[in-house]
């Protein structure tokens, strides 16, 4: 299994808590952009002519804020230079605020079928002082429109002043609102960014708090019918992402666009995070790779083990085996007996207990050299 992950990296106005690469004040560049991006795909056509990919991930950014021709074409692009599968799961990531009925019914004609949208919360003061540009209500249009479709509420918790009863209250807006899955995540404030202004002044819940927060939108999230399938990840039964689990199962990828992270055959790169600096690469035909890294074995191994911890399903020890030849009980001997208390130990594998998944990295932090 492969994906392919393509970064649109423009907004209408940055969130307070973004680090990411993204650029409100270019969108006037989206056209020359998003024709370097298919220039870009079209220079790895021939490198990835034997590999098969199941998922195209369209993220940013805010990808529902371009011409929707755009990304018709990028699929089309994605088509036409890979071997992407006829059955793909194909996502978008929509900003409420930025969706027409017209939007989707294009996204559905050119075959996108999963839509993850931007929810965070749905107390309206709170969208507000992390700077969405949208309403609780704007969700529950977008989620109108979306009726029938496979579609993700993203949900933030650790937010100023945020309550249990106001992340139950949110799970509930998503799930009533037709939401087959959520993602729940626990703000990170990144130096540099206005909220870390908000963390400095101590006015940001704290790790236990948040760890309050994120039990209360678990149950919730249990007694509502989703399935915990990774820290932050929770389905309908049929409903997990594709895309994210191949990153999970440490599958393979390849990232087109600014800032975006590949691993294809042991070897990690990215993509220059500088929109200028992106340009002039495609347009003197060179790839915008600013850094890259073969991944030794031992690399490998501790990957594999890291990433599987953050699921529920664990490592599995016959996965291991195939993908290594070698024996996970064997090869991870000594930290399996330091964290045995956190641990279900099967000859299956090994996963965290439920109660523990919250914290695993104190715990994965054990596996790795």
């Amino acid at each position: 299994m492969a994906g392919i992950y393509v970064h649109v990296p423009f907004c209408k106005s940055k969130c307070r808590y973004c680090d990411f690469a993204s650029f409100p004040d270019k969108l006037c560049y989206a056209e020359s952009y998003m024709a370097c991006v298919y220039r870009e795909m079209s220079f790895r056509r021939e490198e990835l002519k034997d590999k098969k990919f199941d998922t195209l991930y369209i993220g940013g950014g805010t990808p529902s804020v371009i011409d929707e021709r755009y990304i018709g074409m990028l699929v089309a692009a994605a088509r036409k230079n890979f071997n992407l599968a006829p059955d793909a799961e194909i996502t978008i990531e929509l900003n409420p605020g930025t969706v027409t009925a017209e939007k989707i019914a294009f996204y559905k004609k050119c075959g996108i079928n999963r839509y993850s949208v931007g929810l965070q919360s749905a107390v309206d003061g709170q969208l507000a002082d992390i700077g969405r540009i949208h309403t609780a209500r704007d969700f529950a249009d977008c989620a109108a429109m979306l009726k029938g479709e496979n579609f993700n509420a993203d949900v933030l918790i650790g937010l100023k002043g945020q309550t249990a009863e106001d992340v139950v209250y949110t799970v509930n807006f998503a799930a009533e609102a037709g939401a087959s899955h959520v993602s729940m995540y626990a703000l990170t404030p990144e130096d540099g960014t206005p909220i870390y202004t908000d963390y400095l002044n101590g006015e940001l819940p704290d790790g236990d708090e948040v760890a309050a927060l994120y039990d209360a939108g678990y149950k919730r999230l249990k007694e509502l019918g989703f399935i915990r399938y990774e820290v932050s990840n929770f389905c309908k039964p049929g409903k997990g992402s594709l895309h994210n689990l191949n990153y999970w199962r440490r599958g393979e990828y390849i990232g087109f666009g600014v800032s975006a992270s590949s691993c294809i055959n042991n070897v990690r790169f990215t993509n220059t995070f500088d929109l200028d600096e992106y340009f002039k690469c495609i347009l003197s035909d060179h790839l915008p790779v600013i850094n890259s890294e073969e991944i030794d074995l031992e690399g490998q191994k501790e990957e594999f083990v890291m990433l599987a911890m953050r699921t529920a399903e664990g490592v599995s020890a016959a996965r291991y085996k195939k993908t290594f030849g070698a024996d996970f009980f064997a090869d991870f001997a000594a930290p399996l007996k330091k964290t045995a208390p956190y641990l279900e130990v099967s000859e299956r594998g090994a996963k965290i207990k439920d109660e523990y998944l919250f914290v695993q990295n104190g715990i994965i932090i054990e596996f790795l050299s």
